[in-house]
């Protein structure tokens, strides 16, 4: 196994929710390795002037037909969450945190806050609703906060944005295999193609 890709993502995406529910049968099906790095979206758009596809009102009725139609691809759940969107930085902290201090549960953890937000429309953006699907999944609502308030998470978060942004991303989901950068959930045949 010598083929990477690499996942920049944000929780708060519903097309980068799609990508995620793919990506790990296209990386089993070409023998790679599928490296999460977890990123801020809202500071990716900050710096490239970009935002979100909803703002648009055309484009944001658009958008909601064509996940739709990529579930049903997909054959997977997803409901658009009422609360969207969500401020993600405590919650990318969380990953983050999770990602270094318990990496063996890093694909758990994502796996119940990604479902929350997009499969079972729970608004993530209150502390009290994180903690209870947190402890549904028997992960310690305390321990994950104190681990995301550590300096080093937060560091690490930072940077990661950072490299993302220096690598050409300016939403979510971007992969890259090498230096090629495929932006959007509807670009995964190319990533297939790449990998392959």
């Amino acid at each position: 196994m010598n083929k990477t890709l690499d996942f920049y993502f944000d929780l708060g995406s519903p097309t980068t929710y799609l990508a995620y529910t793919q990506l790990p049968g296209i990386c089993a099906d070409t023998d790679s390795l599928l490296v999460y790095q977890p990123m801020l979206l809202g500071g990716v758009f900050k710096a490239t002037g970009n935002a979100s596809p909803i703002t648009i009102p055309a484009k944001g009725r658009y958008m909601l037909q064509d996940l739709e139609r990529y579930a049903r691809r997909y054959d997977v759940p997803l409901k658009f969450n009422p609360h969207f969107p969500i401020n993600t930085l405590l919650l990318m902290r969380a990953v983050t945190a999770i990602q270094l201090r318990q990496p063996e549960r890093f694909v758990d953890f994502i796996d119940c806050l990604f479902r929350a937000i997009w499969v079972d429309g729970r608004h993530l953006g209150d502390p009290a609703v994180v903690a209870d699907v947190l402890v549904e999944h028997r992960f310690d609502p305390a321990q994950v906060l104190e681990w995301s308030n550590a300096e080093n998470v937060k560091i690490a978060l930072k940077e990661t944005t950072e490299q993302a942004i220096r690598r050409g991303v300016f939403g979510a989901p971007s992969m890259f295999v090498g230096n090629k950068l495929f932006f959007g959930q509807d670009r995964l045949d190319f990533v297939r193609a790449a990998l392959s």
